[in-house]
Parts: structure tokens; sequence; C-alpha cells
């Protein structure tokens, strides 16, 4: 049975868990690679991938994904710089747009032609990590005679968060890498296509570009519990404008109409209902471990690279057991 490559999200966990230190174990368990969302209250993904960094020596760090409007260019820049001498060649820079959620609610800083700004932060950072000084005048970001103090010290690549074809395009034309999430494994190649068609644009294939995804994960015998945490999960992403329509564009028209319907008249019955639980289980990985490793083995079939283990376990012994089968597979 192939599987992709395994990393750890260390950043979804219940209680007080310290994702440092289960960065740390993850290492030593044997996972290729740890990945730090950020953004929504959780540990600032810079200072802790910094922290990992000094206390690992093997593991791969991904930053799956830094929003693009919460930072200029030129900061992005200088953290990347940081990381490189921290831990050199062993780091990921993912960018993503995030949600108007995020975004426009919590962070309160308009959520404007999310495209174009993954776009611009992505070609200006290129070349302010080429050390050399940069001028950007873009239609939302600039900078001006900027130049880095440091070198990079080895390789900084940049992947893309993307949902919908415009920006898995520009993920196949500009970017090391793509970070998926809340996608299953039968929509891939609808995924790759997109990818393909972007990398095309510059003379590259989509074999070019890792593919990774952000996956939800229970290994439990509790089916009913874990299939109730992923609808809960899902439905938190599903209700945001972008996510909706990525859900729209994945075929699910109905149940998108109901969950924004159900979140406008606050029905959470009818919100909650929106998904049957064999979509539910499309979207997340649950079982025992042996059938959790199927269901991860149609994603590598499916093209995935390397899948980023989030397990949204509702208690710790579930989280626990979750992690340590996944370390044992790898």
């Amino acid at each position: 049975m192939a599987l992709p490559k395994i990393g750890l999200n260390v950043m979804t966990s219940p209680g007080q868990r310290n994702p440092i230190e289960t960065a740390i174990w993850a290492e030593q368990a044997g996972y290729e690679s740890v990945w730090m969302t950020d953004g929504g209250g959780r540990m600032d993904a810079f200072t802790a991938a910094a922290a990992v960094g000094a206390q690992t020596h093997r593991i791969r760090i991904g930053l799956s994904v830094v929003p693009v409007f919460t930072r200029p260019a030129a900061v992005f820049a200088t953290s990347a710089a940081t990381l490189s001498y921290v831990a050199p060649n062993r780091v990921v820079l993912g960018l993503g747009s995030s949600s108007e959620t995020m975004i426009g609610s919590w962070y309160g800083v308009p959520f404007e032609k999310p495209l174009t700004r993954v776009r611009e932060t992505v070609l200006a950072l290129k070349q302010m990590l080429t050390g050399e000084k940069t001028t950007f005048e873009g239609e939302t970001l600039f900078a001006r005679n900027f130049r880095l103090g440091v070198p990079l010290n080895g390789a900084m690549p940049i992947y893309v968060a993307g949902l919908r074809p415009k920006m898995l395009e520009l993920a196949g034309e500009l970017a090391d890498g793509l970070v998926l999430n809340l996608c299953p494994a039968e929509v891939l190649p609808q995924v790759l296509e997109h990818v393909d068609t972007g990398a095309k644009r510059v003379g590259r294939r989509v074999d070019d570009i890792e593919i990774t995804s952000l996956l939800n994960i229970f290994v439990t015998d509790d089916d009913a519990a874990a299939v109730s945490t992923m609808n809960r999960v899902a439905l938190g992403y599903y209700s945001t404008g972008v996510y909706n329509k990525y859900l729209r564009w994945m075929g699910y028209e109905s149940e998108a109409d109901q969950i924004r319907e159900g979140f406008a008249e606050r029905d959470r019955a009818k919100t909650e209902s929106a998904l049957s639980e064999g979509i539910v289980r499309k979207l997340g990985i649950i079982g025992t471990k042996d059938e959790c490793l199927r269901h991860l083995a149609t994603y590598r079939d499916a093209g995935l690279d390397t899948a980023i283990l989030g397990a949204a376990a509702p208690d710790e012994a579930t989280y626990q057991s979750t992690i340590e089968a996944f370390a044992e597979a790898v």
C-alpha cells in the first residue's frame, strides 16, 4: 500500500498541549515534516517554527499557511531569512489569502483582491529573497528600495494555498508547492488539472510542484463522535464565503446553499444537517488505523505527495492514539 509522505499539523490538538513539544516528539517518532497553521488565536507560525527549528535536526518545517494580509512582503522576507539560519534548507514558507472572516472580521484588515494580493506577495518575495535591492509596484502592495540585511542561508521554497481554479493555477505558475484543505481524494484530479494549466504557462508541469493537503484524521473506535467533530470542523470553514464557494465548486451546491442559509438564519439544526455522513467521511479520515491508512492511500493514488495530518480529535486520548498510529506508519 503506497502512502504519501506524512507530516503532522501540530496546531490541531485538544486542551493545552504544546505544539512545539509535539513537533519535537514528531521528529523523534519519524514524521517526515511538521506544519504550523497561522491565525485564529493560535501560536504565531513564524515564532513556533523558529522554536522547533532550534530544537530539531532533521524534520522539515512547514508554515501552512500564513495569510498574506497580515504582514508586509518585507516582513515575510526578513522572517524567512531568519528561519533560514535557524533551520537551513528545512523550512517551507506557505502563503495564502485566508478568508474574509479571519482577515476582515478578526484582524480588521480589508479582504480585497485576494488572488492579486497572493500573486504580488509571491512575486515581491521572490525578488527580495535574492538579496537584491527590490522595488515592487503592484495593485495591492508596494516596496521601494528594500534589501535584506543578510543573505538567505540555503533554499526557502514558497508554497501557495489554493481552493478554486484561479488560485490553483497561480500555484502552478509561481509556487514550489500547493497546500490544499478539506479536499476529498476524488476531487484531486480536478485540482491537479488546474495546477498543470498554470504550470504550463511557465514551461513546467504539475509534477514539478509538491502537492500537499491538510487532512483531518481520527483513529478511533467511536465513529459517531468523530463524524460529529469532523462535521463541526467542516462547517466552521464552509460557513465563510471563500470556502462556501469552494464547496459549490466541488459539486455540493445544495449543501453549500443550506449552510449559508442556516448561518444567516441562525438555525443550528439546518446548518448542522447540511452535510451527509457520507460527505463528512470524504472530508475527514475516520476509523481504525488500518481503515485510515487505506483511505490515506487513495490520496496517494490520486496524486497527493504529502499528507499533513491534523488530528482534530475531540479528546486527548483520541489525539494521542491518532498521532501514534501514524508514527508507526512512517
